[in-house]
């Protein structure tokens, strides 16, 4: 079985298991989230690989973290992540892209990533729910992060954090490749 295969398998698990233990229906989850029904029942049941974007409304919706959907072990209290198995789940041909590094449910979900941006590229994100705040520090590079309309430099070795429940992009607009640890805190559901 492919890692594809074993993340979709996952997700699926994972979301009907947590909108079950929230209470929601398919139809209370879709309206939370913004997608379709037909594309929760399709990710319940592992028929289809769904963008970020939709893992992302989908795990907000449920106030858990996209570590703890795409987890394959949720038994554990000391988890580590080996290198290669932290996810990759955004990717541009130009050799940006973000890795999933960690992430765990305190209260809320909590999650740990690695980016890099290549000179040129852009990352745009919907605003998340009131209350998430999220963490950037640039280890390579200049971070330029967009947040509600106003552009923020972030050089090499600082850090910024920004109240994401507006919408926001982070950009390279140098012209060397630029890299970043980002955290992300989402508060739980009520």
């Amino acid at each position: 079985m492919s890692d594809l295969d074993l993340l979709t398998r996952s997700l699926a698990r994972n979301v009907r298991r947590w909108r079950t233990e929230r209470g929601f229906t398919l139809d209370a989850l879709a309206g939370r989230a913004g997608v379709s029904r037909g594309m929760l029942i399709q990710i319940e049941q592992a028929r289809t690989n769904p963008s970020l974007g939709t893992v992302v409304k989908i795990g907000d919706a449920l106030g858990v973290s996209i570590t703890t959907l795409l987890d394959q072990e949720q038994s554990c209290t000391v988890r580590v992540v080996p290198a290669e198995e932290a996810v990759r789940l955004w990717h541009t041909e130009g050799g940006s892209y973000n890795r999933l590094l960690a992430g765990t449910e305190a209260p809320g979900p909590l999650e740990m990533w690695d980016w890099r941006l290549m000179p040129g590229e852009h990352s745009p994100s919907d605003p998340h729910p009131s209350g998430t705040v999220e963490l950037v520090h640039v280890t390579a590079g200049e971070l330029t992060i967009t947040v509600d309309g106003t552009d923020h430099r972030v050089p090499t070795g600082a850090t910024a954090s920004f109240e994401a429940d507006t919408p926001h992009t982070y950009a390279n607009t140098g012209d060397v490749p630029l890299a970043m640890i980002m955290a992300v805190s989402v508060p739980p559901v009520r």
